[in-house]
């Protein structure tokens, strides 16, 4: 599994659902750079059972994340087709109609090659054919990319296990906090709590007050 912290989140042209109900063939996160923070997450398929519970929970917060200057961004390896007949689904029949944010269709498999969420890989048989093992689906992977492109955070799950919304907003919050004061934020830090200065002697001082 590769490590993106620290480097530029892969950029990519791909076809996805907005608002719903809009379908747009060359979605990119590039008009987001140096003007928003960025919260992109995979999720396996369309129609499932956990997928959904996770798409609500982000909607559930899209006013935390506006108030971090933050935009959420999924997709899956579903079809673009797939996604807005699921987005035209009602919660209550296993759909996710009310997801605004948008929804991006990484059918040929190549933005969850470039995050390395992918649970299969392509190779070769014995006859040179290319062939893929494994599922083509992405794990539950999420980035959390700064202004600059950068990402600053990365979990994968796997397919099974649902994410907390919540430790999204708190590392958004971390990320925030340290850009603004310079300071680092210690384990279980919460929005409100004190940093840490990056020194010995603020080292120190932290212990001393806890």
């Amino acid at each position: 599994m590769s490590v993106l912290v620290g480097k530029k989140a892969p950029l990519f042209s791909a076809p996805a659902v907005i608002n719903g109900s809009e379908i747009v063939n060359d979605f990119s996160l590039e008009p987001y750079i140096q003007k928003k923070y960025v919260v992109f997450f995979f999720y396996p398929a369309d129609f499932t059972f956990v997928c959904p519970t996770e798409l609500h929970a982000f909607q559930e917060q899209m006013n935390e994340f506006e108030k971090r200057d933050t935009v959420v961004v999924a997709a899956s390896t579903d079809s673009v087709n797939s996604h807005l007949a699921w987005l035209q689904t009602p919660k209550n029949n296993g759909g996710i109609q009310g997801i605004k944010y948008p929804v991006v269709a990484d059918h040929s498999l190549t933005i969850s090659m470039d995050y390395d969420v992918l649970a299969g890989e392509f190779d070769y048989d014995d006859n040179g054919n290319q062939i893929f093992n494994g599922s083509a689906e992405a794990y539950r992977g999420l980035f959390l990319i700064d202004k600059q492109g950068i990402v600053r955070h990365q979990v994968v799950n796997d397919m099974p296990l649902g994410r907390s919304v919540e430790e999204v907003l708190r590392m958004i919050d971390s990320l925030q906090f340290t850009e603004e004061y310079g300071e680092v934020c210690p384990a279980n830090w919460h929005k409100g709590d004190k940093g840490m200065k990056a020194t010995h002697e603020g080292v120190s001082s932290y212990l001393s007050e806890n």
